[in-house]
């Protein structure tokens, strides 16, 4: 595979440097930039066309959420990987919604990190297993109509029973289904859906807007 050109967006000196060292050896990496905030990151944009960002959530001057909307609008192609801490949860839905590919710890091990930055390449959502549960476990439902021609009111409960970890005979048990029937609306949300994995349901129903963190 080509090598990549990485930007990583962090207020913490000696965290983004240290990120930047570690990476500068990678063999899946060719060029490394570093910004300090999501302004300093934008102005580096027009020189720097990265294919992955490594994007802090919370930073001064324009934090990760901002960035990230303003840095697809120019470059729908860039794929960014949120860099977290436990207390950015409230950040998780806006930062998918804004079109992140995934979500990092900061305490993650480094293979985490090539990981990362591999899968968000490739098209594929990225998520330390530790936010992912932490997600899931704040799903909500939101209190909207449906729109016609995606997931039926039925297929949105079954794909949050999913998310949330459920066998199918726990979430006919749960629903008062058969499992059969469960499993043929699984089989239609992974069609409607394009997924292939939970976190990738996981986004794909808080883009859509049927659950909330």
């Amino acid at each position: 595979m080509k090598k990549l050109k990485v930007h990583i967006v962090d207020d913490h000196t000696l965290f983004r440097e240290g990120l930047m060292f570690l990476l500068k050896n990678s063999e899946y990496v060719s060029e490394i930039k570093g910004a300090e905030n999501g302004k300093e990151f934008l102005s580096q944009l027009t020189d720097f066309k990265s294919d992955v960002v490594l994007m802090d959530i919370e930073m001064p001057e324009l934090n990760g959420v901002e960035a990230t909307k303003e840095a697809l609008k120019r470059c729908p192609e860039l794929k960014v990987v949120a860099l977290s801490m436990y207390s950015d949860e409230s950040f998780y839905s806006e930062m998918i919604e804004a079109g992140a590919k995934g979500f990092l710890l900061k305490n993650s091990q480094f293979e985490d990190v090539e990981n990362a930055i591999l899968e968000a390449h490739n098209g594929r959502n990225f998520f330390s297993p530790e936010i992912l549960t932490s997600i899931i476990a704040g799903l909500n439902r939101k209190p909207q109509p449906i729109k016609s021609g995606e997931l039926t009111k039925r297929e949105v409960e079954v794909l949050l029973n999913i998310c949330q970890g459920l066998s199918n005979q726990e979430i006919a048990d749960a629903l008062i289904l058969s499992k059969r029937t469960v499993d043929k609306h699984r089989e239609n949300i992974l069609l409607k859906t394009g997924s292939k994995n939970t976190a990738e349901m996981v986004v794909y129903a808080i883009k859509k807007g049927y659950f909330e963190v």
